[in-house]
């Protein structure tokens, strides 16, 4: 057999195989060097709030990306079943990004709204008194443990520094008020960070608890604005065509 040789001579096993390790790691990284052409300009897509920001830290620790990815794939099965396919630029502001590599649970890329507020507590409280057959485990605890947000300015400035547009300075403010809108822009200010929180917390009745802040509300918010950025009954067919 051909590949024996290959498999006994230990000296060109090595070189062949640092060979195709170096082939491999080109294709990941080369692409790197056009990321401006990589993802697209999509309207839409902005940073997170600081309640979902919380939550998203919620949903990572919990190791919810483990069961469940946020990537659906161009194929027409996985368009029929979730919708869609993942734009890279909805993962821009991600760090990490929760693409995941496998489905235990079905993929959340555009689960956002698809459910009530109502739901999406009682599902992560119990999840199989709403689907008998799920194997997810339950989090009550998140309905009853208050949500700690006070470092959450930190946390905003360690994203920024990551590259997430959010603003400290008066420039950086009036940046993002011209590309995300003055609404948008007054919850991406670091300074305003705790107040924008526990604003969109009370706004609306996300846990079921008014008057207090909890994990769960965090992670509902979190988990109803995924996929709702990009509004893709504009292009026709639901296909991606331009949105420069």
């Amino acid at each position: 057999m051909k590949h024996e040789s290959i498999e006994i001579n230990s000296g060109l096993l090595i070189v062949l195989t640092l060979a195709v390790i170096s082939i491999g790691g080109l294709v990941e990284i080369v692409p790197l060097f056009h990321i401006e052409d990589t993802v697209e300009d999509v309207d839409g897509v902005r940073p997170y709030t600081p309640l979902e920001i919380r939550g998203r830290d919620i949903y990572v620790s919990e190791g919810c990306y483990a069961c469940h990815s946020q990537m659906i794939r161009p194929f027409r099965d996985e368009m029929l079943r979730y919708g869609h396919y993942s734009l890279a630029a909805e993962s821009q502001y991600d760090h990490p990004f929760q693409w995941g590599s496998k489905r235990t649970g079905p993929d959340l890329a555009r689960v956002g709204g698809k459910y009530s507020n109502e739901w999406q507590t009682q599902h992560l409280v119990n999840p199989q008194s709403l689907v008998p057959e799920s194997i997810m485990p339950g989090y009550p605890w998140l309905l009853e443990t208050p949500l700690d947000y006070s470092q959450i300015e930190e946390r905003m400035v360690a994203l920024k520094r990551a590259g997430v547009p959010y603003s400290q300075t008066q420039e950086e403010y009036d940046a993002n008020v011209e590309k995300f809108g003055k609404e948008m822009a007054d919850k991406l200010h670091v300074p305003n960070a705790t107040q924008v929180l526990e604003d969109q917390a009370a706004a609306e009745n996300w846990d079921g608890k008014p008057g207090e802040i909890t994990e769960m509300d965090a992670l509902v918010a979190y988990l109803q604005m995924l996929g709702t950025m990009v509004d893709f009954s504009k292009y026709e067919d639901g296909h991606f065509n331009q949105f420069r």
